[in-house]
């Protein structure tokens, strides 16, 4: 009887033991599906500061909750598919970026709840009915793109003498480009300014578009935000220098060494990102979730392009610009 005592209580003991282990395999594990419009290389910094949000909420990726990669590079047409493929895994919720990205992922599914970690314009792009109504299954953060690329204009006019003709460089798989371009467009007439549109799905593209570029005699190069732009900044910088053409689009690109940038501090907007996934896997609904906008706007100036390509900055837009790259 004692054996048999001691048996039980043996048994009992492993039995209790083994929940805490199930509790912590896989599938019980919050699972995040990531839709990457570029690459991953070309969004390093964006991703950690994604990662550093969620260890500031207490996970740990590969620990109490896992990513399920899908990226891209920069090829839009294949987001429906990667989108698809991540919904078949049944994740907890879907993360993406940009209008291509959070664009997709909508298609792909109404239930599965997806927060986009940055999307230019969500409201006149239609991907939500209202920032403090969302409705559906799509929240997260948002940005007036439209208004940024008009404001470029005015600053690169005042940077470069004589200006008269802007390339600008979009890709056009982006939804919002249409609005973007006819903000630029209402902004660069009263300026006296013209606009060269320069189109480019691929990094493979960027030699024979600046090779327009050149040829279209323009004075100064406006770069949207774009996941496969942003992803390609260094490559579009060096380009811009080797032509001598003064640029102003997102931070990444004065930090890789364009010109100027004006605009939102993305690595921020991915931080706020581990937010939303937090909130969501505690329980709340996406439509419960007002999309938040950014309210920090950043104008950096690359002094040191500016001496490569021969260009002097007032001293007044020195003394506006909140980074100065010397």
């Amino acid at each position: 009887m004692r054996k048999k005592f001691f048996g039980l209580a043996l048994s009992t003991m492993l039995l209790a033991l083994s929940f805490p282990v199930e509790a912590q395999q896989p599938g019980k594990i919050p699972r995040i599906g990531f839709l990457g419009a570029a690459s991953a290389s070309g969004y390093a910094p964006q991703l950690e500061a994604f990662r550093r949000g969620l260890r500031d909420l207490g996970y740990v990726e590969g620990k109490n909750i896992i990513l399920e990669y899908r990226w891209a590079e920069g090829r839009y047409d294949r987001l429906p598919d990667l989108a698809a493929e991540l919904v078949r895994l049944k994740p907890n919720l879907l993360l993406t970026h940009g209008t291509a990205g959070t664009r997709a992922a909508k298609q792909a599914t109404a239930t599965i709840p997806i927060v986009m970690a940055v999307s230019g314009d969500a409201v006149a792009t239609g991907l939500v009915a209202s920032l403090a109504h969302p409705g559906g299954n799509l929240t997260g953060s948002s940005f007036f793109n439209p208004e940024l690329a008009a404001k470029r204009l005015e600053l690169v006019k005042e940077v470069v003498p004589g200006l008269a003709r802007v390339a600008v460089l979009m890709n056009p798989g982006n939804l919002v480009n249409e609005v973007s371009l006819e903000a630029m467009e209402r902004t660069a007439r009263p300026l006296g300014l013209k606009l060269q549109q320069v189109n480019v799905e691929g990094p493979e593209e960027f030699d024979t578009a600046f090779s327009t570029i050149v040829k279209g005699r323009a004075g100064a190069l406006s770069v949207f935000d774009d996941a496969m732009l942003i992803a390609q900044a260094r490559r579009v910088a060096d380009l811009a220098a080797r032509t001598r053409l003064p640029t102003i689009g997102f931070s990444e690109l004065a930090e890789a060494g364009g010109l100027m940038s004006y605009g939102v501090n993305f690595p921020d907007l991915w931080r706020r990102a581990a937010t939303y996934v937090d909130k969501i896997l505690k329980g709340a609904k996406p439509t419960d979730l007002p999309v938040e906008q950014p309210t920090k706007f950043e104008f950096i100036i690359n002094l040191k392009t500016a001496k490569q390509i021969g260009l002097t900055i007032p001293q007044t837009m020195l003394y506006r610009a909140d980074k100065v790259i010397r």
